[in-house]
């Protein structure tokens, strides 16, 4: 009989196979505190940055405050565009107790679908737009309607008080007062300003619990002066729409501009646009053509031909050309003149818009000097207009030219410019010789009223002397008073320009079309010490396809209105106190 019991009766085979037990125990925890380890390291260490970003946005929101974008006004104040104050309707779908009642009686208030309604209160979303951008007392009225869960939060609402007068160069803005076209567009950091919205802390809903003392709701927002006139812009813009109606075009521009300084006092399109309700018009009615569409100039080209001949000396104003009774051949290519001319003089030859003696004075010329001067007038390159959208134009290189190159480009063809670089030109001829960089802005004024930025003119290059410009200037009063040009005419004043008519490339053909053509008529007034160029095209008339019939009288409407209207406006500010000017 055994007496006692030992707790170690296992054999060793048992041990060694509680011990192997045990090991491997031992080594599962420590693999998974050691994989806990990593994953904390991971946590805490690797994704701390982006595990705390993530927090932060969960917890915190920026509040969204009412904010005065700057307004844009013309060159004596009067206001373009102006920011106005509005609300928008928002809900918070988990706290609508009645969603069908609410979404019925939403929709009776803002004119809106129910059935729309109700399904953004039934999202469960934690916060849906209702309707951005309504009027005060809509959203008075609704508020004090007392429905659940339905807010209204102040906002600002862009207001255009002239709807479409100046449309392509202002722009507009899109629903959140980001600026989306013109120069709601390119000045929209100054409009706008920059800001630090104040911060709300949210609960676990998504709701705003708490939030941080308000920002400053100025924030900085600049207001823009343009050297647009208002007046002059509606003279331009009225004008405009009668010669297109009348013409039965497809569209046309005009563009007045100060030729000394490069100011633009209006810059006119059509067709146009509704600014306050931009988005009912299809983007071809918002572009803006006067520096985004590019055409064959015609004979307006020939007063650059007529500048570079003039100050090379290869031809004088006049020395007699023979016109070859109204055709010349050009590698088995025949141009006509409309009237059989047959000697002219070079004053005769731009009076008269021959063809032929164009072409005979840019052989003379050659292409090389040719070229250098159609760039150094700026065509092939932007003008650095702050508006956006802006076309270079089409201008090959002269060992890109073909035989008859030559020829063409001195009639206006084989070459494409916009409205503003061709107006550019002929202010450069105007002012003496120098080319001014085209702008719309006059300067910027910050809230408090000071202007931290103003615009000088500025002088791109010195294209040719005063005295070609002094030349040039009097061949282009005598095809205003003798030719081609005489609709243009403004009683009372000396008035210098050229008409052009070029025919549009029909792109089924892939020849010049026999109807579609661009009508212009583009100068200056008065010729000596000129106050204003102004540029007209109109685009595929359908009534007349003359620049000297079509787009000359319009010149003249434009022209003769224009300096009534600066001559008075000079008259009145003659009349005020020093103390008083500019104010």
């Amino acid at each position: 009989m055994r007496i006692g019991y030992s707790l170690f009766t296992d054999t060793p085979g048992q041990w060694r196979k509680a011990k192997t037990r045990f090991l491997i125990l031992c080594l599962l925890l420590s693999c998974f505190l050691f994989s806990i380890l990593l994953r904390l390291f991971d946590l805490q260490i690797r994704q701390h940055k982006k595990l705390s970003a993530s927090a932060i946005r969960q917890q915190q929101k920026q509040i969204p405050l009412p904010s005065r974008r700057g307004s844009i006004c013309d060159r004596n104040g009067r206001e373009l565009a102006v920011s106005l104050r509005c609300y928008s309707i928002f809900a918070h779908p988990s706290l609508v107790q009645d969603a069908s009642r609410a979404a019925s009686r939403l929709a009776d208030f803002l004119d809106l679908s129910a059935r729309e309604v109700f399904r953004k209160l039934r999202s469960g979303k934690p916060f849906v737009w209702i309707k951005r951008k309504v009027d005060p007392e809509m959203a008075k009225a609704i508020l004090d309607s007392g429905l659940p869960g339905i807010f209204a939060i102040e906002e600002e609402k862009r207001y255009y008080p002239k709807r479409d007068l100046g449309s392509h160069v202002l722009g507009f803005v899109g629903l959140d007062d980001q600026g989306l076209e013109g120069l709601e567009l390119s000045y929209d950091s100054y409009l706008k300003g920059s800001h630090h919205p104040p911060l709300g802390y949210c609960d676990a809903l998504g709701r705003i619990a708490f939030r941080e003392a308000e920002a400053d709701a100025s924030w900085g927002c600049c207001d823009i002066i343009l050297t647009l006139d208002e007046v002059i812009q509606y003279i331009a813009e009225r004008a405009l729409e009668k010669g297109v109606e009348s013409s039965q075009a497809k569209g046309g521009s005009i563009i007045v501009m100060e030729p000394a300084t490069g100011e633009i006092l209006a810059l006119a399109n059509r067709p146009t646009f509704d600014l306050t309700r931009y988005q009912d018009y299809p983007p071809a009615f918002r572009r803006n053509r006067a520096i985004s569409d590019c055409y064959e100039p015609g004979s307006t080209f020939k007063v650059i031909l007529a500048a570079g001949a003039l100050e090379e000396g290869v031809v004088t104003p006049g020395e007699r050309i023979y016109c070859e009774r109204g055709g010349i051949s050009l590698n088995g290519f025949y141009i006509r003149d409309y009237k059989k001319y047959g000697w002219l003089t070079f004053s005769q030859v731009l009076t008269n818009s021959s063809n032929v003696g164009a072409i005979k004075t840019a052989m003379k010329l050659g292409k090389e000097k040719y070229y250098e001067y159609i760039r150094r007038f700026g065509f092939g390159e932007k003008t650095g207009i702050e508006l956006p959208g802006e076309a270079r134009g089409i201008l090959r290189r002269p060992q890109d030219w073909s035989s008859i190159s030559l020829g063409a480009l001195a009639i206006g063809q084989e070459v494409s410019v916009t409205p503003l670089q061709l107006l550019s030109a002929f202010a450069a001829i105007a002012n003496g010789g120098k080319l001014m960089r085209p702008s719309v802005v006059k300067c910027i004024r910050s809230p408090e009223g000071e202007r931290i930025w103003e615009n000088s003119p500025q002088v791109v290059r010195q294209v040719v002397s005063p005295a070609t410009c002094s030349a040039l200037t009097q061949i282009l009063t005598k095809v205003v008073e003798d030719g081609t040009g005489q609709k243009a005419a403004v009683p009372g004043y000396v008035v210098a320009g050229k008409t052009g008519t070029s025919q549009k490339i029909d792109g089924k053909k892939g020849a010049y079309s026999h109807h579609k053509v661009v009508a212009s008529f583009v100068g200056f007034v008065p010729s000596q010490s000129p106050r204003v160029a102004i540029l007209v095209t109109i685009d595929e008339p359908k009534v007349g396809s003359w620049g000297g019939t079509l787009a000359a009288p319009i010149f003249a409407q434009v022209a003769q209105e224009t300096m009534a209207y600066l001559s008075a406006r000079s008259g009145i500010e003659s009349d005020l106190s020093p103390g008083l000017k500019g104010q």
